[in-house]
């Protein structure tokens, strides 16, 4: 545009001083403006290049109009400059100039609004008819009339002089109706582009006159008209940018619309007023009415009169559909759960619906005239008015964004709010919905996601982003973060005797004494069951928090009242404290293996954790591992040590004894089993492995004749796991052995498990019919009481009572009262590691029935017992197997599952 100005201007200033000579004012008429049209033609179709859409096709066409225009003067040019001839008329320019306005008004077409309905499409075409016989009647009143009388000659000349102007007041007619559905930068081209034919039209309307009389020459004023409106094309397709937009192009469009929507009203008005002037002039003139007018002038009247009674039924309609429109309006609004807020860019309400009585408890009355920010909560304020600011004014924002704050509502309370915004005008709309109970709800299972339900401790979740928080802020500080992990001791017991509600109400009580017993600033948490954990992440020493928990242990040591009844429980805890790049995760395992410690230390005691208890675990976790690869390798075996009358010396029982062989395949005895298998981590399969044959070689002596029965020694997990009855019923069913065949042995502190529990389980294996026997008796803590209330069928004296029978008085006593404990209670007296002739007598002669140990015979395989069983004798079938040790050096002792003795001669 700085370059099309000037230019023109200085086009225009040429022409008023005749350019100085003729020939260069004809080349400047003529090829100049061919130039000007080229250019124009140029620029609109490199517009249109890369655009697929309906402006990138109108551009295309005004490019081919501008284009027509451009070789129309350019033949003018060559007669009139190269040929130095008069440029005939009609001649091949014009149907190049003829052709200027289809392309320019389709190519304005494409990108026109589309009425919608009917009616709207018979007032465009009434409208464009109105405003080309208005303008054909002025024009053919002031200039056209006269024009066609001064040469009637030459008819054809006439004809395609005068279609000029008819095509010109055509396109006028069609451009005044368009409103442009483009973009905002193509909206401001197209405009232009406008102006630019409006410039071209007027220029043609002037010619007419001279060009009827042959009074026009190239190169006078009328072609600055020409020049410029070209011009103006070549620059209207790059006004504005497409790609970024003038910051007032997302600009409320409503003033144009409004504008426009005018223009189309005055239409029939400003159509009959032209038509007037038409006739005036006429009249002015003193010539009598011309046919012509009188027929353009008559049909612009009845046109206008059906316009106007189509626009009279068709505004009927509109008022109908818009009472109709208003009513469901209202009745949305009004029966809209949401409250409607209308308010302006100052914030002043103008306008809310009844819901608000339901939502707020206000009346709409009250808050009309109000402020916004009045409602909103205090600390949420400022943000919604930066982001509602921000929504006004800033360019690009879309047409809806939505607000989440707090309202005040009628009574004081403050409800949480989520409200879409819509522009309105100047202002606002607002749709807004209270979602008080969904924020409440969504806090609360975040809370709960974060939180034990029973106690309302943290969760491990929770507790392991503190521990990880704490770790961070004290990175290289001393003294450094404690976990403390805590387990209730006896709480299986209390949940069995008096069930969950009373087990629930220990662990909500316990809660409360951890969280009052620990320091202000530390985290106490809960991870299932009946574990605690404490994070201690202050300046303490280790001493203190060693005290710390020791305070911890006193406090839920400390009686319970529930139910009206006193409960008691201890507690074991585990402390371990961080150290340079230990995670959380291995501070929470470190303190989890002390508390373990703890309990298998005695109970009720605190722990510090030590590398060695990590060690400790690990192997734990291999022997497990070499247990169950052993039993899948096939290298595991069962012997057995007979257990004999000691009257008669006859085998009553056998007693089953785990082995394992090595790579060589030599048997693995006592201690060397115990140092790779560990005392207590039996697996599952192993045990069921061990039951299964047992039983099934106990049930195969059985069938050749021998009644004999078989024992195994059970660890107490293996006791009190679940399904292991069924385990032992599904084995007895299996193996068709008696169940009154099988003896169980329990040693005494398998009770210590939980007494309801053992009990139960106990009473359920005595419901099969399997024998169950108390192994080791004399070294466990059984109360005679509980020894009475347990349906057991055999006692086995420990072998460190029998090794000091008839050599320590003492001892010998405590024997004798053992055997004597055991007959008044009918039960059958067993005696562990009978070694010599002496040690069986005094034993026979206490009243203990029967007996087992290497006076008798080792442990024996299957296919040795059975020997024994057909022929009698003992000590010739007791062999020592390969890679075994002579029995004087093998002491006496159990695997964890069962008993095992080194086989021995």
């Amino acid at each position: 545009m700085a370059v099309a100005v000037p230019l023109c201007v200085a086009y225009t200033i040429g022409a008023i001083l005749g350019w100085g000579s003729p020939a260069v004012s004809l080349t400047m008429g003529d090829f100049g403006l061919s130039a000007a049209a080229g250019t124009a033609a140029v620029s609109c179709l490199a517009r249109s290049v890369g655009q697929r859409d309906r402006v990138g096709l109108s551009w295309a066409l005004l490019g081919m109009s501008a284009l027509m225009v451009a070789v129309g003067n350019g033949i003018w040019g060559w007669y009139e400059v190269v040929l130095d001839q008069t440029v005939p008329t009609p001649g091949p320019a014009d149907w190049f100039f003829l052709f200027f306005a289809p392309p320019a008004i389709l190519g304005l077409l494409l990108v026109a609004q589309r009425p919608k309905g009917l009616a709207a499409w018979v007032c465009i075409v009434l409208d464009g008819w109105l405003v080309a016989g208005s303008l054909f009647t002025l024009g053919w009143s002031l200039a056209l009339a006269r024009a066609a009388d001064g040469d009637r000659t030459d008819a054809l000349k006439i004809a395609l002089t005068l279609a000029y102007p008819v095509m010109d007041i055509l396109l006028v007619s069609m451009v005044l109706g368009l409103r442009f559905r483009a973009g905002s930068a193509d909206r401001a081209a197209l405009n232009a582009a406008l102006v630019a034919l409006a410039v071209t039209v007027v220029s043609d309307a002037l010619w007419t006159t001279p060009g009827l009389h042959g009074g026009y020459r190239s190169g006078e004023l009328l072609d600055a008209g020409w020049f410029t409106g070209s011009i103006l094309l070549a620059v209207a397709p790059w006004m504005g940018d497409v790609d970024h937009p003038p910051p007032d192009a997302a600009a409320d469009p409503a003033p144009v619309h409004r504008t426009l929507s005018m223009l189309s009203a005055l239409t029939p008005y400003i159509a009959a007023a032209v038509c007037t002037a038409g006739v005036l002039g006429d009249a002015v003139a003193g010539r009598r009415l011309d046919p012509v007018v009188l027929v353009a002038g008559g049909s612009v009247l009845v046109v206008l009169v059906l316009r106007q009674g189509i626009m009279l039924v068709d505004n009927v309609f509109m008022a109908q559909e818009l009472a109709v429109a208003e009513s469901h309006f209202r009745s949305l609004v009004q029966g809209s759960s949401d409250v409607i807020i209308i308010a302006r860019r100052d914030g002043v309400l103008e306008y809310v619906s009844h819901a608000v009585r339901r939502v707020y408890g206000f009346e709409p009355e009250e808050l009309v005239g109000t402020r916004l920010d009045l409602l909103i909560h205090p600390d949420d304020n400022a943000r919604v008015q930066s982001e509602l600011r921000r929504f006004l004014d800033e360019a690009g924002q879309p047409a809806m964004t939505r607000v989440d704050c707090r309202v005040r509502s009628a009574d004081g309370t403050w409800l949480h709010t989520e409200s879409a915004v819509n522009r309105y005008g100047d202002g606002i709309i607002l749709s807004s919905r209270d979602v008080t109970d969904r924020v409440e709800l969504q806090t609360r299972l975040e809370h709960d996601a974060f939180h034990d339900r029973l106690t309302d401790l943290p969760n491990r979740a929770l507790f392991e982003d503190r521990i990880q928080h704490a770790l961070a802020q004290r990175r290289g500080q001393t003294p450094t973060v404690a976990v403390l992990f805590l387990d209730l001791d006896g709480f299986k017991a209390v949940n069995d005797a008096g069930g969950h509600a009373v087990g629930d109400e220990l662990l909500v009580q316990a809660a409360r004494r951890l969280e009052h017993a620990v320091r202000v600033g530390d985290t106490v948490a809960r991870f299932g069951g009946d574990e605690f954990a404490a994070l201690l992440a202050g300046d303490a020493s280790p001493q203190a928090i060693r005290e710390i928990a020791e305070r911890l242990l006193a406090t839920l040591s400390a009686p319970y009242r529930i139910g009206g009844q006193e409960v008691r429980v201890a507690a074991s805890i585990g402390i371990a404290f961080s150290t340079p790049g230990i995670d959380p995760a291995e501070l929470m395992r470190n303190a989890d293996l002390a508390m373990y410690r703890a309990k298998s230390g005695g109970k009720g005691r605190v722990e510090v954790y030590a590398p060695q208890m990590h060690i400790d675990a690990v192997r734990r976790v291999e022997r497990a591992a070499r247990q169950r690869r052993a039993l899948h390798e096939k290298r595991l075996t069962v012997l057995y040590q007979p257990v004999v009358d000691l009257a008669t010396g006859r085998i009553r029982d056998v007693e089953a004894l785990l082995r394992r062989r090595d790579d060589r395949g030599a048997l693995i005895g006592p201690a060397e089993y115990l140092r790779q298998s560990g005392a207590a981590d039996t697996p599952a399969p192993l045990g069921r492995w061990v039951l299964e044959e047992v039983a099934d070689q106990a049930a195969r002596w059985r069938a050749e004749g021998h009644d004999i029965g078989a024992s195994i020694s059970l660890p107490a997990r293996q006791l009190t796991a679940p399904g292991f009855v069924d385990t032992v019923d599904a084995v007895l069913r299996g193996s068709a052995l008696p169940p009154h065949a099988l003896t169980l042995e329990i040693t005494e502190n398998v009770r210590g498990e939980g007494a309801g529990a053992f009990l139960d389980r106990i009473g359920a294996l005595k419901r099969l019919g399997v024998r169950l026997s108390v192994d080791d008796f004399g070294t466990g803590h059984s109360s005679l009481a509980y020894l009475r209330r347990m349906p057991i069928d055999t006692l086995k004296i420990d072998r460190s009572f029998v090794a000091e029978v008839g050599t320590c008085p003492h001892l010998t006593a405590l024997t004798s009262t053992i055997v004597r404990l055991g007959l008044d209670l009918g039960l059958t007296l067993v005696a562990a590691g009978v070694e010599t002739p002496d040690q069986a007598v005094m034993l026979r002669d206490m009243g203990c029935q029967r007996g087992t140990g290497f006076l008798y015979s080792g442990p024996l395989e299957d296919d040795g017992v059975l020997h024994v069983l057909r022929t009698g004798t003992l000590g010739e079938t007791a062999a020592v197997p390969s890679g075994a040790a002579p029995a004087e050096t093998v002491p006496p002792e159990r695997s964890p599952a069962l008993p095992v003795q080194r086989p021995q001669g």
